[in-house]
């Protein structure tokens, strides 16, 4: 590829493209509780990411916030956020879609705002990754733009910044839009190969990519229609593709997470497969930092994960404190970096 991009939505305050849609979600709640509407607190379900960025914006704003997260689900550096920030978290024996279901049924009567992506106030902030996109290539439009997907909001926030460029005449064309979801929880995938015939959810497996482990999302209408009018695609990636994208992405100097490794193997497939050509500009989300999931990245390259090869592993080499010992591992190491 010669003209791809990278661009990384992690480098906020809390870690994540999440940041963008809360900001505005609890500068809204904030309104309201100043014009004494009856909201005592804000609440969301959440894989991770949703509730570190709620967590840290109602913290700033003196706004309660309430947390439904799967218990042992989610990464401890992800836990630890909304912990940290004063949220009020319920570790829930559900997966995601069993914390979304319970957090819909509890805000129907109390007066807690909910905050996830059903929320039109979170995309309308999310989109300005996508009006950002077009900005810093001088409103140039990429070919492709690859967005990750679990809840699939963030599809459809994408969609709607790219639209409103173009309505606006800033852009004269949309770029198209790809999908990406694990293979483990893949609804989106199997309904897009069915061709749109029928959308049934699935029970999400365990994945590396724990913030799109979602077997029901709440946006599939959102993102169909996107996809439908970008002419777009979706694809997927095993647990083993994703790993291995993500740890040859960290080789070139970055540090990513398990969902941007999701995004890769999909450019990978769809460029292996011709759809994407080799000069086409295409710009792949990286949704949070790789800092969030250190433990998967620390299994990989020790080998620990089972079943699988790791093979862009780079374990550290274990030798004497000794000079010859030392001296031996760095020429062997060096003869095998010399220019052929």
């Amino acid at each position: 590829m010669n003209d791809l991009w990278v661009k990384h939505c992690g480098i906020s305050h809390t870690g994540s493209f999440k940041d963008l849609g809360m900001t505005v979600l609890v500068s809204q709640v904030n309104r309201l509780r100043k014009m004494k509407r009856p909201v005592v607190g804000v609440g969301c379900a959440s894989t991770g990411d949703t509730s570190a960025a709620l967590s840290a914006y109602c913290a700033s704003a003196g706004i309660p916030s309430i947390v439904f997260l799967p218990a042992n689900k989610i990464s401890i550096a992800q836990l630890v956020q909304p912990i940290a920030n004063g949220a009020f978290v319920l570790s829930i024996d559900t997966d995601f879609d069993g914390c979304m279901k319970l957090i819909r049924e509890v805000t129907a009567e109390l007066p807690i705002y909910l905050a996830n992506s059903l929320n039109s106030l979170r995309l309308e902030g999310q989109k300005t990754a996508a009006i950002e996109i077009l900005q810093q290539f001088d409103w140039e439009v990429p070919h492709w733009v690859i967005v990750p997907g679990g809840n699939l909001g963030n599809i459809y926030a994408f969609y709607k910044g790219f639209k409103m460029c173009h309505e606006l005449g800033l852009v004269d064309r949309m770029p198209r839009l790809v999908c990406a979801q694990a293979a483990n929880a893949n609804p989106l995938y199997l309904y897009y190969k069915s061709g749109w015939e029928e959308f049934k959810p699935v029970k999400a497996n365990s994945t590396f990519a724990s913030a799109i482990q979602i077997g029901d999302p709440v946006s599939i209408d959102r993102a169909v229609y996107a996809l439908k009018n970008s002419n777009g695609i979706v694809e997927e990636a095993t647990e083993e593709e994703l790993m291995d994208a993500m740890a040859q992405a960290d080789s070139t100097g970055m540090f990513i997470c398990p969902h941007t490794g999701v995004a890769l193997t999909a450019l990978i497939k769809l460029r292996n497969s011709g759809v994407v050509g080799p000069m086409d500009r295409t710009v792949v989300v990286s949704t949070a930092r790789g800092l969030k999931f250190t433990q998967s990245k620390v299994d990989y390259h020790s080998k620990a994960i089972p079943d699988m090869a790791c093979t862009f592993a780079n374990p550290p080499v274990q030798v004497k404190a000794d000079f010859g010992a030392v001296m031996d591992v760095l020429k062997k190491y060096l003869g095998d970096k010399a220019p052929k």
